[in-house]
């Protein structure tokens, strides 16, 4: 099992001055711990499952990669998760495309239908309804393979979208994974058979999760796709390792790994989350361990 890094606050210690060193300190500690992903929030506004007002401090997320792009070599990057609503998906994608050809093939497409409907209407951005939106989003799922093909620069119709050319040049240096969030048993576990190389459940509870991941096996049977290829991940935020329960977290996500979860994400909630990754490196290797 492989361990990744997901930071939501940006209330950092010393203020927003601070905010820039300490975040290439975050992206040198988790490399130097051995995690494989590293990942922000898509929002505008802060939400208030982090305990925090909407007033906290919000980085857009994007650029916040860019940055992270520039202090890092190794960690794959991507935002947990990017809500379809917030750009046209042929701009998305040459976003990602960037962001690929800047990290040096690191990028990583997470991606879902969104849901804070307050910064949307802070902010002037549509807000159509739960359907709608997930028709936005299995088109932008379309619209990123086209424009990830280099053999097909042609048009998309869609019912949402129109795109005259799907042209993306240079392409991504390497394809970014479609990592796909929430864990709707109808429509979003159903997108990731069947256009996902990720998906990413909220670890409740190993029996929980365990549900969720046979209903994504019976979606990928229906489709004819090999529910193997599909890379599992988790948000573990209760239990959250602390330097003194290492040992009691990895216990916890033995049962996790027993059921083919792949990477378990952590969260940061302090001012200084460079420190805390440092305080919970030696999860790493006892993490590896569990297969």
């Amino acid at each position: 099992m492989e361990l990744g890094f997901h930071i939501p606050i940006f209330d950092i210690d010393g203020g927003p001055t601070a905010i820039a060193g300490e975040l290439a300190r975050v992206g040198a500690a988790a490399e130097a711990s051995g995690a494989t992903w590293l990942s922000f929030m898509d929002h505008y506004f802060q939400i208030e499952p982090t305990g925090l007002p909407a007033e906290a401090n919000m980085l857009e997320g994007y650029t916040t990669l860019g940055f992270l792009a520039a202090h890092t070599s190794t960690i794959e990057l991507g935002l947990l998760v990017t809500g379809v609503t917030y750009r046209h998906p042929g701009l998305l994608a040459k976003i990602v495309t960037t962001l690929d050809v800047l990290s040096g093939g690191r990028a990583a497409l997470g991606i879902g239908a969104a849901w804070f409907e307050r910064e949307h209407r802070g902010l002037g951005v549509a807000f159509p309804s739960v359907a709608e939106r997930f028709e936005r989003l299995e088109e932008a799922l379309r619209i990123c393979d086209q424009m990830w093909d280099p053999q097909n620069n042609g048009p998309f119709e869609g019912k949402h979208y129109q795109l005259a050319e799907t042209l993306c040049s240079p392409q991504p240096i390497a394809r970014p994974k479609v990592l796909i969030g929430g864990s709707g048993e109808r429509k979003t576990l159903r997108l990731v058979a069947q256009y996902g190389d990720a998906c990413n459940l909220f670890g409740t509870s190993p029996q929980d999760v365990e549900h969720k991941l046979d209903v994504l096996r019976r979606h990928c049977d229906d489709l004819g796709r090999d529910y193997d290829r599909i890379r599992k991940t988790i948000i573990a935020n209760n239990p959250r390792p602390t330097p003194d329960t290492r040992d009691e977290f990895v216990r916890d996500m033995a049962d996790y790994a027993k059921l083919g979860v792949h990477t378990v994400i952590v969260v940061p909630t302090t001012g200084s989350p460079a420190a805390w990754i440092d305080g919970i490196a030696p999860v790493v290797p006892q993490l590896a361990e569990l297969g």
